[in-house]
């Protein structure tokens, strides 16, 4: 077990070797410019041998999203609305289990252990899966691109982005560490290097993909979500081929499914309150900081708003991705 365990951390260092780095946000990793995005050091060796080793199946369904950006939330709805004929609302696994739990990162089902059994695992597992991910578009695997699994993605509008990342970051970090300041982790952010970075490049991968096969990615704006969930739950399940039907939406099944995956049903659960989760020991309180949109208000000042309205319109131009306009 030792000498594996050698063997991989040996792997890790040859494939980082020759890669531009970057210090990252208040961890003791660093970032590394891998495949055009910053991968966390801690990372980059799972998202490789989840390039090379996983296999996608055409009911398959991947959550993905930009870091920060409505995850948690999403993935609750994802695993509530493919499931709905399975579980009832009033014995469901998202009272008792956190989202992540439910719908586990892909890039970090191959971070240790022996490849053919995590593959097995996952080979093994009740149909249809759903996996959350980081990883760029670009980046995934070449079966979960060409099959025809499904692939929703969630963004959020940079600004809001921006702070809820570095709340967060500062909250999950070592406390050996120094906290990284507002301005500093401002101009990470606008020069693009943050985990899983570029925003902008990964917003339009996924983006330019949903607009080329809307049948393949589903495109999410986290705001949109906000204002009008009922549309969009709705839209989803027939996205992944389990609408509901008109009974269940006149005995209130999609309403019941909003309330379930609510900010304040989830962070109100005692499994989401206590505990810790995921390769960081991370723990499960640190997801649920306000869930609202607009918030950025209370952190910028004028010049930040003109810097990253500018970034924000230079790097979308002529995408047709756009987020509503602050000055």
């Amino acid at each position: 077990m030792a000498s594996t365990d050698m063997q991989k951390e040996n792997d890790g260092e040859k494939l980082t070797l020759s890669l531009q780095k970057e210090k990252s946000w208040a961890q003791p990793y660093p970032l590394y410019l891998f495949q055009d995005f910053w991968c966390p050091g801690i990372h980059i060796q799972a998202v490789d041998l989840f390039q090379q080793h996983f296999r996608a199946k055409q009911s398959d369904v991947v959550v993905a999203s930009f870091p920060k950006s409505g995850t948690i939330w999403i993935k609750a709805l994802a695993f509530a609305i493919s499931n709905h004929q399975r579980f009832s609302l009033e014995n469901h696994p998202l009272l008792t289990s956190n989202p992540h739990e439910l719908v586990p990162f892909l890039e970090f089902t191959f971070g240790g252990g022996d490849i053919q059994a995590q593959i097995l695992h996952l080979d093994n597992l009740a149909e249809p899966r759903i996996f959350g991910t980081h990883t760029p578009f670009p980046s995934l695997p070449t079966s979960t691109k060409e099959s025809n699994c499904k692939i929703i993605y969630i963004c959020r509008d940079p600004f809001d982005n921006f702070v809820s990342a570095w709340t967060y970051f500062n909250k999950v970090k070592p406390l050996s560490l120094t906290a990284v300041t507002q301005d500093e982790a401002f101009e990470m952010y606008c020069n693009g290097v943050i985990d899983y970075g570029p925003w902008w490049s990964h917003m339009l991968g996924y983006w330019n993909e949903s607009v080329a096969r809307p049948d393949k990615v589903m495109f999410l704006k986290y705001e949109d979500l906000k204002e009008n969930t009922s549309f969009h739950v709705k839209k989803i399940g027939e996205f992944l081929g389990c609408p509901f039907t008109e009974e269940e939406e006149k005995n209130g099944v999609i309403e019941g499914i909003i309330k379930l995956c609510s900010f304040e049903k989830m962070k109100d659960l005692e499994v989401n309150k206590s505990g810790v989760i995921g390769r960081g020991s991370i723990e499960k309180k640190n997801f649920f900081r306000k869930g609202e949109k607009g918030d950025w208000v209370n952190y910028f000042t004028p010049p930040m708003v003109e810097k990253l309205s500018k970034i924000v319109e230079e790097k979308l131009s002529g995408s047709g991705l756009s987020f509503k306009k602050k000055f």
